[in-house]
């Protein structure tokens, strides 16, 4: 069982964003996704929540949005500014082909961006130095999939790499961690449960302050 406790926060309300990659309303990662919400709540957290699919976010990264004079608006600057505030991040979602879904993709590259999660001292370039941004102390990503343990162990998490070492290691985020929940299409109700129970879990041991 992980075990991690965040620095204490004395009695500050801590923010958390929580991500859900999922078409399918229902699913299991929507379940987890809802436990999340309701467990962060319970211990006094502040929660952003967004299902992408059903808050139709757009994954393409726009020629206006590679410039850095660009300045996040609607949807974008949302979704900007919580992750600017968040002191954790909850990110649900199914392992397609050890890939997370486009609209997560995409959701990393517009809002993983220069100016909020990271900034670059130096001329273009030039070398310079890559400096972080986030104040988020724990990412935990839940990722469902219909495949055994073995073949992600196989695999090296390819998963688990993206979010710890790809897009969060560098930005500032202290603590990634992944649990995975295999064989789903073969699983049963009483199964799910206790998945959904193990996440709860996860959640308490890491968020409680």
């Amino acid at each position: 069982m992980i075990t991690w406790h965040l620095e204490s926060y004395k009695e500050r309300v801590v923010n958390i964003m929580v991500l859900v990659g999922h078409p399918k309303q229902g699913s299991l990662n929507h379940g987890i996704a809802g436990r999340a919400v309701s467990v962060l709540e319970s211990l006094g957290h502040e929660v952003f929540y967004h299902d992408l699919y059903a808050e139709g976010f757009d994954p393409l990264l726009s020629m206006e949005e590679l410039e850095d004079s660009y300045v996040p608006v609607g949807q974008m600057k949302e979704h900007c500014d919580e992750l600017k505030r968040a002191d954790g991040v909850v990110i649900v979602h199914p392992n397609w082909r050890h890939q997370p879904p486009a609209v997560l993709k995409g959701w990393v590259d517009r809002i993983i961006r220069a100016g909020v999660a990271f900034k670059f001292i130096g001329k273009r370039g030039e070398d310079g130095r890559f400096v972080p941004l986030l104040r988020t102390r724990l990412v935990t990503v839940f990722n469902t999939s219909d495949c055994p343990e073995e073949e992600l162990a196989e695999l090296g998490d390819p998963i688990g790499r993206f979010w710890d070492t790809v897009v969060f290691g560098n930005c500032g985020a202290r603590k990634v961690i992944k649990k995975d929940f295999c064989r789903v299409f073969m699983s049963s109700q009483a199964q799910r449960e206790s998945w959904l129970d193990e996440a709860e879990e996860i959640l308490r041991d890491g968020f409680s302050t």
